[in-house]
């Protein structure tokens, strides 16, 4: 299980953070010292086998263009109508070696222990993280020369990956931008070659251009982190300031030009006050943490509770869930919901917050709770959808 430790150790901790992060692109070589694979050629075999996959979820790239699904797969209709490209193993292994990439898109979604390291990843960074797979044969480059609109983090995991990497040709550009960035001229600043085990961080914006030109096939992840700019922060904050009564009045539009001076006046005068709290940061933060859905995943076969079974075994799914303590009470914010619980409760949800899968018995010696006031304290979260059953159950 790769987690929010084993990240850290990796790029870093805070010292990437403080001086890397949004800034500038980072090799680190595994120098013998490699994750767990969260993913291996058998896994992806099964994933493609056992997965109506459809493009663009899956799908072939060939010079930056998408493969027509049906040069590698065939329409298979079931007797109710419902219809799936089936993937054929010859054309597509075909279209491979012609020089496509697979890419499949949200594999953390399918795949448990990419799911896992991509919530370790997003306790370390602290915004969601989505992760797509790559695989590639030739030197051909399946997406062209192009930048994304997220700051990504690449786990080579077979093989290796030739990247060129060229300067941003627009500073921080968006997804949603008034100007697009135009393609970077020259020779690239990097040229690198990932090898198994190595990890690159590249900053969003920054362009490169990647091929399997190293005579192996090539397989990694990227984990997408989800970008947060002024542009949210003042989004959250227009939803923040509809708690007042100027914010939340009809615009004046059939006024006379007095009220409506008065009205921006009001107005402003609401903005700058929210932008003068020096908290306004902090409690954007926390709302994206809290509120933030994070990973949910049914309990079954457990609907209303949980047995107090020693060896039934849970996990937080909100990876960014907040515990704020005072001298009596100990709350559990995640979810969109919150929890206030007596202060003895406090080690178990500590516990809870590593994100990694725990049993009843083992929560209960760890946090001085019994059992039973465990599987109370973990239903309730259950309820809220910040926590699941995830093995042990009969």
């Amino acid at each position: 299980m790769i987690d929010s430790a084993s990240w850290a150790q990796r790029l870093g901790g805070d010292t990437f953070l403080a001086q890397t992060c949004f800034r500038a692109h980072q090799v680190i070589r595994s120098n013998g010292n490699t994750f767990p694979a969260p993913l291996t050629w058998d896994d992806l075999n099964e994933i493609v086998a056992a997965h109506r996959l459809e493009p663009p979820r899956m799908r072939l790239s060939r010079a930056g263009e998408a493969v027509p699904a049906t040069a590698y797969s065939i329409l298979r209709t079931n007797r109710r109508g419902v219809s799936w490209y089936q993937p054929q193993p010859a054309e597509f292994h075909a279209r491979l070696a012609e020089g496509a990439s697979l890419v499949i898109d949200a594999i953390d979604q399918i795949h448990p222990p990419v799911r896992e390291a991509a919530a370790g990843l997003e306790r370390f960074f602290r915004t969601p993280v989505q992760v797509n797979a790559y695989a590639s044969w030739t030197a051909e480059e399946g997406f062209g020369t192009h930048w994304d609109d997220h700051d990504v983090v690449v786990l080579q995991l077979e093989g290796s990956k030739r990247w060129k990497i060229y300067c941003p040709t627009r500073q921080a550009p968006s997804w949603r931008d008034v100007e697009a960035p135009v393609a970077p001229t020259g020779e690239p600043i990097a040229d690198i070659v990932l090898t198994a085990g190595d990890l690159l961080y590249l900053p969003r914006g920054w362009w490169h251009a990647v091929s399997a030109d190293q005579g192996s096939a090539s397989l990694h992840l990227t984990f997408g982190l989800a970008t947060q700019t002024g542009a949210e922060f003042l989004g959250w904050l227009c939803d923040d300031l509809r708690a007042s009564t100027n914010v939340r009045a009809d615009v004046p539009r059939f006024g006379t030009p007095a009220e409506r001076a008065d009205y921006l006046d009001a107005v402003r005068k609401e903005v700058l006050a929210a932008l003068d709290d020096p908290a306004a940061l902090d409690r954007w933060e926390r709302s994206l943490d809290t509120t933030h859905p994070g990973r949910p995943r049914l309990s079954l076969p457990h609907l209303a509770g949980i047995p107090s079974e020693p060896g039934i075994t849970v996990q937080l799914t909100a990876p960014r869930a907040r515990i704020d303590q005072d001298d009596d009470t100990v709350t559990f914010s995640g979810t969109g919901n919150e929890w206030t619980f007596a202060l003895p409760v406090a080690p178990l949800l500590r516990l809870l917050a590593d994100g990694k899968p725990t049993s009843l018995a083992a929560l209960a010696a760890d946090s001085g709770l019994t059992i039973e006031q465990v599987a109370e304290v973990v239903t309730i979260l259950i309820t809220g959808q910040a926590v699941a059953v995830v093995g042990g159950s009969q």
